[in-house]
């Protein structure tokens, strides 16, 4: 019997919108879904394991990889490269896993181009205050970075008009079973 392909789904939003919480959970309660495994070239963080976190690799390998289409999409974020293996996710796909990838818009955007199935999903914040309210009251950034990220906020909101499905945080057991619907509508 042949194994049905799996489903690439593609998570997106704001710094500060409760992405990382939802998919934590979204994971833990949905033993069929995995998140996908980036590379990157920055230094594995204690109690990071290559293959299971990131795919850890140097510059060098990354930019030929980067030369040779390798990747699904990449980026560069302060000195660091970034990427999804498009190798590693077809395989995966291939042997019917479902996997999550959580991303900027822009990669997003490009993995729709090179997988037109993938699916893309934008997790909005319930308004542009609260989202600035979550930012401030985390007490981790000063004025300069709040308004740099406010600014790249209103951009991704445009940005989300280009995803198939967005979802709106206000409440996160809420924004959790509207996750889980739209998946489990897909996957089936």
């Amino acid at each position: 019997m042949e194994t049905k392909k799996g489903k690439l789904f593609v998570i997106s939003g704001s710094s500060g919108v409760g992405k990382g919480t939802l998919l934590k959970q979204l994971v833990q309660k949905n033993p069929e879904l995995e998140v996908s495994i980036s590379a990157t070239t920055r230094s594995p963080r204690p109690a990071e394991v290559d293959g299971v976190n990131y795919f850890f690799i140097t510059k060098e390998e990354f930019l030929k990889e980067v030369e040779n289409g390798e990747f699904l999409e990449w980026a560069e974020f302060n000195g660091n490269y970034y990427g999804t293996k498009q190798a590693w996710v077809e395989r995966n796909l291939n042997k019917g896993r479902n996997l999550i990838l959580e991303i900027e818009t822009n990669g997003a955007l490009q993995i729709k181009k090179k997988l037109p199935d993938s699916v893309l999903i934008f997790i909005l914040p319930p308004s542009l205050e609260e989202l600035e309210h979550r930012l401030r009251g985390r007490n981790t950034e000063d004025e300069e970075t709040i308004q740099g990220r406010l600014h790249e906020v209103r951009r991704e909101i445009e940005c989300s008009k280009n995803y198939d499905y967005t979802v709106v945080n206000d409440d996160l057991d809420k924004a959790l079973l509207e996750l889980e619907r739209i998946i489990k509508s897909i996957i089936r």
